[in-house]
């Protein structure tokens, strides 16, 4: 039987970040503005190392590199997805992001970043940005110039168990008191639209208008996400997005429920509760992937779990 591959996180300190990666999942975190956590990633901006088995010690991109059969052959330079945890105490800049085509073009060949959220915490009167009222690229130009920020930016309430999908040029913040987990294209290329005027280190944070210009989408487009949810006594299992660069489902658990793997990989995040894989013990706050041709495995506990393929 192929081996499950469990990862060790790696964390990021930031201005926005703060402790709940400690507080509410028991993770040894570097500082109390700890406001990442990449917990499945092969990227060179935190490469996350095997804790068991016959690669113990052994990082994701080596075995993207050196064992392509435990991701079904699949092509690519890099490994695709990233999973993080983010943790903001303050506000994040307001930002965007390029797709495919204009950062391999300006960004030294990387990635584009597609990306989705899933609600994990928040305030009560909980807020994210998501979007802008500009009706066209002149328009946009115009507000930004003005710094007309509060008519250009779109701010919508969030609550616990809220999912969104955040593709290329759409201007996006999560706001202070979310916890999220956040699946993506394995890229960190983030262009700073507006910072707050905040200083960091007694300086302004850069800022990059132009190529913010250059990819916003107008006007802005919401994204459809929730399909089908496929239910048992033991068992919910609800499709969040089915994209072109990955699909993410939410399962609910409390039994026993067989599932199958049948990807080129699987990638699994346990947000809440504990329970049992193939009768090896997993928790809130364990991060896996089942490799290609695991086959069926068999789920037991009370757990509710966040997976994601290509």
């Amino acid at each position: 039987m192929k081996e499950i591959l469990f990862l060790e996180p790696v964390f990021k300190t930031m201005i926005w970040g703060g402790n709940k990666l400690s507080s509410q999942f028991g993770y040894e975190i570097p500082s109390q503005n700890t406001g990442e956590c990449w917990a499945i990633s092969a990227h060179k901006n935190g490469d996350c190392t095997i804790k068991n088995g016959n690669f113990q010690g052994k990082t994701l991109s080596y075995l993207w590199d050196n064992h392509r059969e435990l991701f079904g052959d699949l092509e690519g330079e890099v490994f695709p997805l990233l999973v993080k945890i983010i943790d903001a105490k303050a506000d994040l800049s307001i930002q965007v992001h390029p797709d495919d085509e204009y950062a391999k073009i300006h960004e030294n060949g990387s990635l584009g970043k597609t990306e989705c959220w899933y609600i994990l915490d928040c305030d009560k009167d909980g807020e994210i940005v998501i979007g802008h009222n500009a009706k066209d690229k002149d328009e946009l130009k115009e507000m930004i110039s003005q710094k007309r920020w509060n008519e250009l930016i779109r701010v919508r309430p969030i609550q616990k168990g809220d999912f969104f999908q955040i593709e290329p040029g759409t201007v996006h913040a999560i706001k202070a008191g979310t916890v999220i987990l956040e699946t993506q294209q394995s890229s960190d290329i983030t262009y700073r639209l507006y910072d707050y005027d905040r200083l960091d280190k007694g300086k302004p944070r850069p800022l990059h208008i132009d190529k913010s210009i250059d990819v916003i989408r107008c006007p802005h487009k919401d994204v459809r996400v929730r399909g089908k949810t496929d239910k048992n006594e033991a068992c919910e299992i609800e499709e969040l997005i089915q994209s072109k660069f990955y699909t993410v489902n939410r399962i609910k658990l409390d039994g026993v429920q067989k599932l199958e793997q049948k990807y080129s990989f699987l990638n699994v995040s346990v947000l809440e509760g504990e329970g049992e894989i193939d009768g090896i013990r997993i928790k809130k706050g364990d991060h896996f992937i089942l490799p290609a041709g695991y086959g069926t495995y068999q789920l037991q506990g009370t757990m509710e779990i966040i997976s994601s393929h290509i």
